[in-house]
């Protein structure tokens, strides 16, 4: 192994550890799950001790986003625009059973799962997830970050946009 190697490997790990207790979350939030969002946050589940506490409303400050809630297919362009306006590395996290899978709702005025606009990291299970449930989420996308996760990298893949996405201006 040469030096260069070893220098710059040891320099991703601090930057991962760096990464890993400093998120700066975007909340997306769109229905009754907020509630549980913002439970996550008071004092009894304590989100700071994981360096979460504070969420940024400005995508161009933030790291993670958190979609939290229904998402409709008159909103995924602005999911979308939200998410390429985020810096990289930058993470998502779908909370609860309508962002991962579109919950009950099975209509066409509905996404099923935000993983068709935009790749998700964690998935958080739930109707609506309980705070600790989200805190799990947390402390598994921290482990993600970190470089704990074998076999995954942690940086951004890129996907394809479905049909009704190529323009982002209207929603077909």
């Amino acid at each position: 192994m040469n030096e260069g190697s070893y220098l710059t490997t040891r320099l991703e790990e601090v930057l991962g550890w760096g990464r890993k207790y400093s998120l700066f979350q975007y909340p997306f939030v769109t229905a009754c799950c907020g509630m549980e969002y913002m439970a996550t946050a008071c004092s009894h589940y304590d989100v700071a001790r994981f360096g979460a506490e504070f969420p940024r409303f400005s995508p161009r400050q933030a790291d993670v986003l958190f979609v939290v809630g229904t998402v409709s297919h008159k909103m995924a362009p602005i999911l979308k625009r939200i998410y390429e306006q985020m810096c990289n590395p930058k993470w998502v996290v779908a909370f609860g059973v309508c962002a991962s899978t579109g919950g009950f709702y099975d209509n066409y005025a509905t996404v099923m799962g935000i993983d068709r606009i935009i790749p998700v990291d964690v998935y958080i299970s739930g109707c609506p997830p309980r705070p600790e449930a989200v805190l799990d989420g947390l402390m598994q996308l921290m482990d993600k970050i970190g470089g704990k996760t074998p076999g995954k990298s942690n940086l951004v893949e890129t996907r394809q946009a479905p049909a009704y996405m190529v323009d982002a201006g209207s929603v077909k």
